[in-house]
């Protein structure tokens, strides 16, 4: 087998760190899995040893690598990580999106997948330019959630719209925006995607003519959110619909 180089957005390739992330990498994407890696010490550890079980029963290769786990996770007490090939998918038309615009934090990202397959939304769009959605902190920040999820880069958010017309679009900003407890009173058009921007500069401009601009009042004692929150209220009151 070919020696792994550490992570770069260059290769085809990335890792799933912790144990975990690990089992959901090999239950959901077994296709994509090329080796498991377990630490030494990790012998008799109840989830290694369901995992490496696992991987052997999927015809997947397993090995001892204490430094390669030191080198992905940059930590000592990392016992695992599957090593799996990157993936796009194809969002269902037929469903409601999340739809990231230049989202610039790993735990961020992670964050919002992990919440929005909690609350029943599998598709995920991000818009470039972004966060690197197959970093092993991305990954690792999602708990594995990625790996369950339908998840897909577009180049520009013109590209993401041309794929979906049918969907009702609800920006989340603060521009000609109505309250969204509003929102929620009128029950939100199906299928629908919520559009969330960058952390720090949040939606440009001209999303305030896209769909129905949303906010998230809170009192004055703060001056915004942060996104993974955000988006965490957003999704969970709009997958009540």
């Amino acid at each position: 087998m070919p020696s792994l180089s550490p992570y770069s957005p260059a290769l085809d390739y990335s890792y799933a760190p912790g144990v975990f992330p690990s089992m959901e990498c090999l239950k959901h994407r077994p296709d994509a899995v090329r080796r498991l890696l377990l630490h030494s010490s990790a012998a008799g550890r109840d989830g290694a040893d369901k995992l490496r079980g696992l991987a052997e029963s999927l015809g997947v290769r397993v090995e001892e690598a204490d430094r390669a786990l030191a080198r992905i996770s940059g930590k000592e007490n990392c016992f695992a990580a599957a090593v799996f090939a990157k993936f796009e998918d194809a969002l269902d038309p037929a469903k409601p999106h999340v739809v990231l615009h230049h989202p610039g934090d790993s735990g961020n990202v992670g964050t919002i997948l992990r919440t929005a397959l909690g609350f029943g939304v599998e598709d995920v769009a991000l818009i470039r330019p972004c966060v690197d959605l197959f970093d092993p902190k991305t990954v690792r920040a999602s708990m594995g959630s990625l790996f369950s999820l339908r998840v897909r880069l577009y180049d520009s958010f013109g590209s993401y719209l041309e794929s979906f017309p049918a969907h009702t679009l609800y920006p989340f900003m603060l521009d000609a925006s109505r309250p969204l407890h509003e929102v929620l009173q009128a029950k939100p058009a199906a299928p629908w995607t919520l559009i969330f921007g960058n952390e720090g500069s949040g939606l440009p401009p001209e999303f305030a003519s896209c769909g129905q601009p949303v906010r998230i009042e809170s009192n004055d004692r703060i001056d915004s959110l942060n996104l993974a929150i955000a988006a965490g209220i957003a999704i969970y009151e709009f997958s009540r619909f």
